[in-house]
């Protein structure tokens, strides 16, 4: 038998067109119409940005038209570099180099936040991510609860790390930090020694334990130290034997 030619894993080869995205995305184009802004495939996987407008709607036409029923996770990012102070600004040792510019990934961006979900077809074995800007002047976009029920703690714990709001979410609380905490952990702008700036909300104060008074050995009085025997002396003889 001939040997087969070897192929280098590295190689950056373009992967076989998937019909599905293009079905995905048929559907996604006659239903969003200019709401759909860009598209971009990654890994095998479709990637979707529509308006922020149009972020429940597209999540409904996931669900319905494109028989997506299993939520994976809703998430968010901020695309704004890591401030680097101190010891960190002379280099970076991670790899790949985090970015010093503003960058995007996969069917770009039009600011610093945006939300991001994955949705999967279990019937059909297909998915796709849905990407959406985050505006600065509302911070918001339509909650996926009505349509995704599983998409309630995601939203939360988005809210509580990015401080994005979702509209119309049953209850936005939190879910890991105390009521007082200031600030959004997961932004790049979130001050990491703040703990240390500030006592944590969550810290009480621990009280000293009372310091406990131990009572003094009782004096022996001084005509009482003649009266105490003597211990008996063991004879000569007697030490052999012990």
């Amino acid at each position: 038998m001939a040997d087969e030619p070897i192929t280098d894993p590295t190689d950056d080869a373009k992967p076989a067109p998937n019909p599905k995205h293009d079905w995905m995305l048929g559907l996604l184009r006659d239903a969003l119409d200019s709401d759909l802004l860009d598209s971009a495939v990654v890994f095998d996987d479709l990637v979707v940005r529509v308006r922020s407008g149009s972020w429940r709607r597209a999540a409904e036409i996931a669900n319905e038209q494109l028989e997506c029923d299993y939520l994976c996770f809703i998430s968010a990012i901020d695309w704004q570099p890591a401030p680097r102070e101190g010891d960190d600004a002379g280099g970076d040792a991670s790899s790949p180099v985090q970015p010093t510019e503003m960058s995007y990934g996969a069917a770009g961006s039009e600011g610093r936040f945006q939300v991001f979900a994955h949705v999967q077809s279990t019937s059909g074995h297909h998915g796709l991510t849905f990407k959406a800007d985050v505006g600065d002047d509302t911070f918001s976009v339509p909650s996926w609860v009505p349509v995704y029920p599983g998409a309630d703690w995601h939203e939360r714990e988005c809210w509580e790390m990015f401080g994005i709001v979702f509209d119309g979410h049953p209850a936005l609380r939190h879910l890991y930090l105390p009521n007082e905490f200031e600030g959004h952990p997961l932004r790049k702008d979130f001050p990491l020694l703040a703990r240390f700036v500030k006592p944590w909300p969550g810290l009480v104060d621990v009280e000293a334990m009372p310091a406990v008074d131990t009572p003094e050995p009782a004096a022996v009085p001084a005509g009482d130290a003649a009266d105490t025997p003597e211990p008996a002396a063991v004879p000569a003889g007697d030490e052999d034997a012990s």
